[in-house]
């Protein structure tokens, strides 16, 4: 089938799940401190989470076109409805950025006035490490991303109409996909900066941004292998075959191994280095954190590098949604404990065992689960609104054709 049908039944499953996902927000916000450091972390996690997996989504778009890539073509229609979340995305950050100004939370140390004026560090970063900056340069940014996302996205969709077979369309795409990657990677580091690595004001890491990208760019493709083949066992996507998934799975194999790289580089530096002010970070993960610092490692690393090793597993079907649910949970775990550790620290100082910081609990897996269902409620909107194969792509017949 060439058109998605969103069904009622589909509707009706997401809507649960984001019920869920409310019902668990009114329960830890009504159960939570006086600043609702809970309540807002929960939040921030998943906003950040499921905003930078569509910015991921938007990356690889603009990488192919400028690539010249075909392969993707089939499926390409999926991706850009994943970025399209930007727009929610947007509204979400919005939400958190305007609680700094009004006192909503106490997620970010460098927000008090009083402690950057008598903390000689924060005075140093307070150029960047601002309500301005995380405000209006947030906004300004997202706001240049959810442009090119519905450029691309708009030109994609012309072809469909007006066709493209002297390559037109392709070459006003690349006009616009080419600005957008530098525009992505120098902007989306920025905007980690603020969002995520500022929870520990007084850290500070050059190689935090990538990794932290990387994290979110598996999750974006375990997500794709999940809805594609979720999907193509309903009919849809008739055009994709398991070569595509086959190579899916090995950009989640080599993601996966990067990310690793990326961690490890991080660790083993600051461990040799034995600078008090960079072990900071890992020793309160390592030492107070120890489950999900070793979850992290297993789930994140040796379970898909043993798993997906093999050249089969990444052409079976069950692996790979096995393997892709796995690390989209236990890279949202990854987050947790990139986030909570350091906004527990602002909140409470020199405390440890708060439930709902330690490990993620009953609340925080259904909070996970309603923006699921919000992220799946939107991407299936959207692929409600375009023919799933783009039949005027120039692409389409060497995408149609692929093997590996």
């Amino acid at each position: 089938m060439n058109q998605f049908i969103f069904e009622t039944r589909q509707k009706t499953i997401f809507g649960i799940m984001m019920l869920i996902g409310l019902i668990s927000l009114l329960i830890t916000f009504m159960g939570d401190d006086q600043w609702h450091t809970r309540f807002w972390s929960n939040v921030l996690h998943n906003s950040v989470f499921f905003t930078g997996i569509a910015l991921m989504a938007l990356f690889m778009i603009a990488a192919k076109i400028t690539a010249w890539a075909g392969w993707y073509t089939v499926f390409k229609r999926l991706w850009e409805s994943f970025s399209l979340f930007l727009i929610p995305g947007f509204v979400l950050m919005t939400i958190i950025a305007i609680g700094i100004w009004a006192g909503w939370h106490h997620l970010y140390q460098w927000a008090d006035k009083a402690v950057v004026a008598s903390d000689p560090v924060l005075t140093g970063k307070s150029s960047f490490l601002n309500k301005n900056w995380y405000t209006f340069g947030g906004m300004i940014i997202m706001g240049g991303w959810i442009f090119f996302a519905l450029k691309l996205r708009g030109l994609s969709l012309d072809q469909d109409t007006n066709g493209d077979t002297n390559f037109t369309q392709a070459h006003k795409m690349r006009v616009w996909a080419a600005p957008t990657l530098p525009f992505i990677g120098f902007s989306s580091a920025a905007m980690i900066w603020l969002w995520v690595m500022s929870v520990d004001a007084h850290w500070y890491s050059t190689l935090y941004a990538w990794w932290t990208s990387v994290s979110l760019m598996v999750s974006m493709i375990a997500l794709t292998i999940i809805i594609l083949i979720t999907l193509k066992i309903r009919g849809y996507f008739p055009l994709v075959t398991i070569e595509h998934l086959h190579d899916l799975g090995k950009y989640l194999f080599a993601f996966s191994i990067f990310w690793t790289y990326m961690w490890f580089s991080q660790f083993m530096l600051i461990w040799y280095g034995n600078i008090p002010e960079e072990t900071i970070y890992f020793n309160i993960r390592l030492h107070h954190y120890p489950v999900i610092f070793y979850i992290n490692i297993v789930c994140n690393f040796a379970i898909p590098f043993i798993v997906l090793l093999r050249n089969d597993t990444k052409r079976k079907y069950g692996t790979l949604m096995f393997i892709s649910c796995l690390l989209v949970f236990t890279h949202w775990i990854n987050f947790f404990l990139m986030l909570k550790p350091g906004i527990l620290q602002t909140a409470h100082p020199d405390v440890y065992n708060v439930p709902g910081f330690n490990i993620p609990g009953f609340l925080e897996i259904g909070t996970f689960v309603g923006f699921l269902g919000l992220f799946f409620y939107f991407v299936f909107s959207r692929l409600e609104k375009a023919s799933l194969v783009p039949r005027r792509d120039p692409y389409l017949m060497e995408s149609a054709s692929h093997h590996t």
